[in-house]
């Protein structure tokens, strides 16, 4: 994801891309607390977040992939 700021014209475009940004920070979150998946598209595939910080958290702690 590209992280330049683009300059908004209209006024209630301003907070848009922080409030964007903050609402997949909570959905991430959520997703880790719940268990649920939280799907993305990276590089034309669809990935679940969540079961990647679970294999993540797993390698770093020793223990075998779930």
């Amino acid at each position: 994801m590209s992280t330049q700021s683009v300059a908004h014209v209209d006024r209630d475009m301003e907070g848009v891309d922080a409030a964007l940004r903050r609402a997949a920070r909570r959905a991430r979150e959520l997703g880790e607390q719940t268990g649920t998946p939280v799907y993305v598209v990276r590089d034309g595939k669809i990935v679940d977040l969540t079961a990647e910080n679970r294999l993540k958290k797993a390698e770093e702690s020793g223990q075998e992939r779930l």
